[in-house]
Parts: structure tokens; C-alpha cells; sequence
């Protein structure tokens, strides 16, 4: 099922049509709204339960806002639908929204400026379980011991404060807080980028593991197309804010259709020195989401521009079965 269409398929457990998020820019004598940052601009993609989805594309692109919007941990969105388990998240009640938080997580870029100082590991971890009431005071300590198990942590962390740890055991209690709640769902915004290559290994291992354990859904953002290629099963690429192709992991490796991400793919480092990398050299610099380029995003730098390009913004295609892409070339 597309995620344009309006009816709800159950083996989706998250279904984003058409999302926009704008963030005012105010000025002048009055501080007025004098224009809007296109933060997240017409996102449309669908994610299968149990199954990864790799959210790739350059610094700035929108990725991590468009994981925040759908959590709506970034203010009201702007226009389109994120249905949760067949339900709009932005039309919940508070309380609703509430219960709703335990079943959707996040696993910050930063661990250690996403962990309280002030805490000892235990209580970061168990807080909101408390909160939630979700096990009975008698069991708080055993469920505590083994989610921290599972996490590969130790019982006498819990007395531990984030600052004597490593960068890679505060990754694990920051995803070890995220599985306590016991969520369905997790975006996983950059989980690995500030972590050594061989600690990155064990934490992807880590998610994939937990993954299969307690069925899982993640929403996977990075820029490190190797390890998406690792940990998903679909890919989207976003651009400037837009979704420019979408589509199994398979299909968008082997077959590339979009500019862009051809000329992203292309960047990927080769394991052997003596191969010939045919690298695409994007020219220009990236436009300013504030004020995008009219028709297609991407015109500006791609070498297949054309006049209907330059007015015209293309849509959302099908070109091989569950493989999107938004590019004029495939009209």
C-alpha cells in the first residue's frame, strides 16, 4: 500500500502523508512573520512493522525534524497525517497522547547531553516507568536489572552517574531508557555517529538483536550510508526538506534512480584501494530552505535540468513495484 492512500493497512505501523513542519522567521519593527524555514516539506513514506526504515541525506536535509515532527516532540505540524497504529497522533487527547509515549520512543544523537548529570543511571533508566505505572513497585528493581542486562549493562550501574562511562555504555543506557517503556516504535535519530567505528558496530548489533527480540519498528537517521545499508529494509532520501526517493534497501542500492541519490551513493567508500570510484561532483551549494528553489528542489544542482524542471515541481512516482521517486526524468 502507498502511503497516499486513504485506507489503513495494519501491517504498517506508521503511515506519514504528505507532512509539512515550517518554523516562522519573524523580523522587522514588529518582530512579524516575514517568511518560514520549509523544514519538512510534503513527506510521504510508510513503515512496515518490525522493519527499518534508513532516513539518509545531507546535513540539514530535514531528517531529524521530520522524526521529532512525527513524535511530536516539535510543536504542531504543519500540514499532512502521521497515523500511528492506524491513528492520527496529532488528533490524541493528552491523555491519550500520554499512553501513546510509552509505545513511541527516541534514541538521541548525543548520549551524553541527552542524559540528566544530576541522575544516578538508574533512575534515568526507570523514571518513566515509574511514571507510567507500567510494573508493580515489587518488581521495579528485577524489571530495572534485566532491561539493563539486555542493554548490556550491569546492576551496580544503576548507582553510576552518566559522566563515568564511556561514550558507548551512555548510548546503550540512553536505548536501555528508550526499550523500558516497553515502545513498538523507536526513531533512532543518529543512535551511532558519535561513537568510534568499533563501538558503532556493537551498538547497530545491539539494535538489531533487540530488534528481533521484541519486534520492533525504527526509523533509522543517519548519513552513514554503510550503516544504513546494514540496518534497514527500506530507504527514503531526503533533499532540502522533501522526500526525493523511497523504496526497498535492495532496489535503492542496486538501482538508484534519483540524481541525488546517485550522486550520494556514488560517495560511499570503496573497501579496496585499487577500485575505480566513478564519484558524481555535485556544483553549487545547497539552496536555503527558507526560500527553495522554484519546480524541482534539486535543479539548481543537478546536470539533468530542464526548463520544466525549473517551474514545475514534480510528484511522486511508482517506477518499479514499492520503489518511489520525485523526478521529472521518469514523467
Amino acid at each position: 500500500m502507498m502511503a497516499g492512500q486513504l485506507d489503513y493497512d495494519p501491517s504498517n505501523i506508521l503511515v506519514v502523508r504528505n507532512l509539512k513542519k515550517y518554523f516562522p522567521i519573524k523580523g522587522g519593527m514588529m518582530n512579524r512573520v516575514i517568511g518560514q524555514v520549509k523544514a519538512v516539506d510534503g513527506v510521504t513514506f510508510h513503515l512496515k512493522r518490525g522493519t527499518t526504515m534508513g532516513l539518509v541525506g545531507e546535513s540539514g536535509c530535514g531528517k531529524t525534524t521530520t522524526g521529532r515532527t512525527i513524535l511530536r516532540l516539535a510543536g504542531e505540524k504543519t500540514e499532512g497525517d502521521v497515523l500511528f497504529n492506524g491513528r492520527e497522533v496529532y488528533d490524541l487527547t493528552k491523555a491519550e497522547l500520554r499512553a501513546a509515549r510509552t509505545k513511541m520512543q527516541i534514541i538521541f544523537q548525543d548520549p551524553f547531553s541527552s542524559l540528566s548529570p544530576r541522575l544516578p543511571v538508574g533512575e534515568i533508566i526507570g523514571e518513566a516507568v515509574r511514571e507510567h505505572n507500567l510494573i508493580p513497585q515489587a518488581e521495579y528493581e528485577d524489571y530495572l536489572d534485566k532491561v539493563m542486562d539486555e542493554c548490556g549493562l550491569q546492576p551496580f550501574h544503576k548507582t553510576r552517574y552518566p559522566h563515568e562511562f564511556s561514550g558507548g555504555q551512555r548510548q546503550r543506557i540512553c536505548i536501555a531508557r528508550a526499550l523500558a517503556l516497553n515502545p513498538q516504535f523507536v526513531v533512532c535519530d543518529e543512535p551511532v555517529s558519535a561513537l568510534d567505528v568499533s563501538i558503532q558496530a556493537q551498538i547497530i548489533n545491539l539494535l538489531k538483536k533487540l530488534q528481533e527480540q521484541r519486534s520492533l519498528s525504527y526509523l533509522f537517521i543517519s548519513h552513514d550510508l554503510s550503516v544504513v545499508e546494514h540496518i534497514s529494509d527500506s530507504v527514503g532520501v531526503m533533499y532540502l526538506g522533501s522526500l526525493v526517493e523511497y523504496g526497498d534497501k535492495k532496489d535503492i542500492f542496486a538501482h538508484p534512480l534519483h540524481p541525488y541519490t546517485q550522486a550520494l551513493f556514488s560517495a560511499i567508500p570503496m573497501p579496496d584501494p585499487n577500485a575505480r570510484m566513478n564519484r558524481i561532483v555535485l556544483e553549487g551549494s545547497i539552496p536555503s530552505p527558507a526560500n527553495p528553489p522554484t519546480g524541482c528542489k534539486f535543479h539548481t544542482r543537478c546536470k539533468y535540468c530542464t526548463e520544466k524542471c525549473k517551474t514545475e515541481p514534480p510528484v511522486q512516482k511508482e517506477v518499479e513495484k514499492g520503489h518511489f521517486v520525485v523526478c521529472h526524468l521518469y514523467d
